[in-house]
């Protein structure tokens, strides 16, 4: 087993759509603060929705960067079932870092929250006018991108993506 660096913008898509929930990362002064959040995807952009105002507002305001993770299909492994060292964990993640944009606009707010709700749901959903004005939509288009696939087996993976980090 070896650690893989995906570079298909499918691959990495694939991995982004199968989460259910992305870890935000952002600076508070000099601390880290990482919060679970919901999220969409589209077109190499993260929407995510939280309160008009608390915490992670306040920092995001003072500093838009981001970095927000992705983690899929965990799976325990080892090598020898006897020797502790050997155990670990398959996965397929993703990490993007970008600079939040705070959506204000009316429309674009109601089409980042359809963005948002078709990643938990095929059903069309109505928003009621309070509840478009009352949310904080971000949009993160991604800037930089990482994906990596732990525990893959070395002869699945020759000839295949592994060479940069572009998206």
């Amino acid at each position: 087993m070896k650690t893989v660096e995906h570079l298909n913008s499918e691959r990495i898509e694939a991995i982004i759509k199968k989460c259910d929930v992305c870890f935000i990362g952002v600076v508070d002064g000099d601390m880290p603060y990482v919060l679970p959040m919901n999220f969409g995807y589209r077109n190499k952009v993260i929407y995510l929705h939280s309160a008009p105002e608390g915490r992670v507002v306040d920092i995001l305001n003072k500093n838009s960067n981001i970095c927000v993770t992705f983690s899929t299909d965990h799976e325990l492994a080892f090598q020898h079932p006897e020797v502790a060292c050997s155990y670990r964990m398959k996965s397929k993640s993703v990490v993007a870092w970008g600079k939040v944009n705070f959506q204000e606009d009316f429309n674009r707010k109601k089409e980042a929250l359809n963005i948002i709700m078709e990643q938990y749901s095929d059903k069309k959903f109505k928003y009621s006018d309070p509840a478009i004005r009352n949310v904080k939509i971000w949009e993160v288009p991604i800037d930089k991108v990482s994906c990596k696939e732990f525990g893959a087996p070395h002869e699945k993976y020759q000839g295949d993506d592994t060479v940069k980090r572009s998206f």
